[in-house]
């Protein structure tokens, strides 16, 4: 029974981590799935949801909720702490890709490596920084935001949980829409929240089958590809414009370990449950 508990405060802290991906520029929601083990189920969830539907909800329950927490909890000082110890919080989301790649990088072998997987991973590393650095590029398209534009902030942020590593906040950041989705996270306005939702709900049930089918034909070559884009993420968040200050040095190595720490925590209580 306690184990069972447990597994679920796990399972929502996971989910708050997740949903931070969705709102955080330059995070990623479906990296984070993945570094921490539900991404594979979640596709095969989306896939085909009448299959083992009850468990299936019951697993992701806690992640759904704790996602709903994380996003709105995050909202709320998200541009408090961005604008003022960006640099800081940026270290955090590092160490705690950093802290997890090694178990990334086990998972992405179960099943032997070859050649092709080498290359794999060293083009979907390229692949994914240079998406990743035109999404961070000064370009503001300036979107006037309404129901259909949201509706496509929507389908960015669950092409952001389908596509490991893919940032959906920088494009997002880039239309001009932002802040006023941020506050609509934060103030709980439904006239955003709703299209985004509804926009999320109608890409994660139409990609998520094909994600699932090369999932199940190419698992090895399709996880270095994530692995790949998962390491150019961790590289293209991090601060060249940090300013060099010891406090600032100091604060930034103390919020990297952390995040590092946290990480193989949650990696070591993923491999406990598994086992």
């Amino acid at each position: 029974m306690v184990k069972k508990y447990k597994d679920i405060i796990l399972r929502f802290i996971k989910g708050m981590f997740i949903g931070s991906g969705f709102i955080l520029p330059g995070v990623s929601g479906g990296a984070l799935a993945a570094i921490f083990g539900i991404y594979e189920r979640l596709i095969g969830f989306l896939a085909d949801i009448r299959k083992d539907f009850k468990n299936n909800l019951l697993f992701f329950l806690p992640v759904g909720l704790g996602a709903g927490f994380g996003i709105v909890l995050f909202s709320t000082g998200l541009s408090y702490l961005l604008e003022r110890y960006e640099t800081i919080i940026l270290w955090f989301f590092i160490g705690a890709m950093v802290g997890t790649i090694p178990s990334l990088w086990k998972e992405a072998g179960k099943e032997g490596r070859n050649l092709i997987d080498y290359v794999i991973l060293v083009l979907s590393f390229v692949f994914g920084l240079g998406i990743l650095f035109l999404a961070s590029s000064n370009i503001n398209q300036g979107v006037e935001p309404n129901f259909f534009s949201w509706i496509f902030a929507g389908f960015l942020i669950a092409l952001g949980m389908i596509v490991p590593g893919m940032s959906p906040s920088n494009f997002i950041v880039y239309m001009g829409m932002y802040k006023a989705m941020s506050d609509g996270f934060k103030n709980l306005d439904f006239a955003i929240i709703i299209p985004i939702a509804l926009g999320g709900i109608i890409t994660l049930i139409s990609l998520s089958k094909l994600i699932n089918y090369i999932f199940k034909k190419y698992f090895s070559k399709l996880f270095h590809f994530i692995l790949g884009v998962v390491l150019a993420s961790t590289v293209i968040i991090i601060p060249l414009h940090q300013n060099f200050s010891i406090i600032n040095f100091l604060m930034s190595f103390i919020l990297f370990i952390l995040g590092v720490g946290v990480s193989i925590l949650m990696v070591k209580l993923e491999e406990n449950y598994k086992k």
